[in-house]
C-alpha cells in the first residue's frame, strides 16, 4: 500500500523524512517538485530505476535528470565543471529550469542512457529543500499523458506503483524548461531544448553574462 504524507497535515520535516528514507531503501516516491508533480527514485538503483521507467511507460533510452534539493548535495558534482558551466549553474539554479551539463566523468549513468558525457540536474526550493538525498526524477504520469499539477490529478495507477506520495498542494502547472549547457565550455554555445516555465528572454540575458 502507498504510504501518503501530506505537507500541509504532517509538516515539512516529515516528508523530507519519508523521501529521504523511502529513495535510501529503493523504493519509487510521488513527491512535488516546484512546477509539476515527480516521480523519485535513487539515481544509482538499477532495479528502482527500471520500476520508474515501467511505471511511467517511458522509453528506456530516454534519459531523465538528477535532482537535487540542497546546493551543499550537488557541490562535488559541480566542482568539476568549467568556469561558464559553474557559473550559469549559479546564476540559474535553483529554479525551474533542467540544466543539461558535460558529463565526462559518466556520472549517474543510468539518468544518461545512451549520451554519458551529458547529464540534467535540477536544483529546486520549497518545502522539500535541505532533503540530502538526489532523486532521479521524471513526471508523475503516464507517458504522453498530462503531467499532474496537482494530488488530485495523479494518475491512480502510478500512484498505486509508487511506495511514497507527498501531497504537496497545487503547484504552477509548467514543466522545467530544458538548456543544454554541454558547450558552453568547449565551444561558447548553449540553446535550450524544451521551452517552459523559465522564460527564455530571462535564459538569453544570464547566459549572455557568462
Amino acid at each position: 500500500m502507498t504510504e501518503i504524507v501530506s505537507i500541509e497535515r504532517d509538516g515539512p520535516d516529515a516528508a523530507r523524512s519519508s523521501l529521504e528514507r523511502c529513495v535510501g531503501q529503493g523504493g519509487v516516491a510521488i513527491f512535488p517538485a516546484d512546477t509539476l508533480y515527480g516521480l523519485a527514485c535513487d539515481p544509482l538503483n538499477v532495479e528502482a530505476v527500471e520500476r520508474v521507467r515501467t511505471i511511467k511507460g517511458r522509453d528506456e533510452n530516454k534519459p531523465m535528470a538528477v535532482m537535487y534539493f540542497s546546493p551543499l548535495a550537488m557541490r562535488e558534482l559541480v566542482s568539476g565543471l568549467g568556469e561558464r558551466s559553474r557559473q550559469a549553474v549559479s546564476d540559474l539554479l535553483p529554479g525551474p529550469v533542467t540544466l543539461v551539463i558535460a558529463n565526462p566523468q559518466r556520472s549517474y549513468p543510468l539518468a544518461s542512457t545512451e549520451d554519458p558525457e551529458k547529464l540534467g540536474v535540477r536544483l529546486i526550493e520549497g518545502p522539500l529543500a535541505g532533503t540530502m538525498t538526489p532523486i532521479l526524477q521524471t513526471s508523475a504520469n503516464p507517458s504522453g499523458s498530462r503531467a499532474p499539477r496537482s494530488f488530485d490529478e495523479i494518475d491512480e495507477q502510478v500512484l498505486a506503483a509508487s511506495d511514497l506520495a507527498i501531497d504537496g498542494g497545487e503547484l504552477i502547472g509548467a514543466p522545467s524548461t530544458v538548456v543544454d549547457l554541454s558547450e558552453v565550455d568547449s565551444a561558447g554555445r548553449w540553446h535550450v531544448l524544451r521551452e517552459g516555465a523559465l522564460p527564455h528572454g530571462v535564459i538569453d540575458r544570464v547566459l549572455g553574462q557568462t
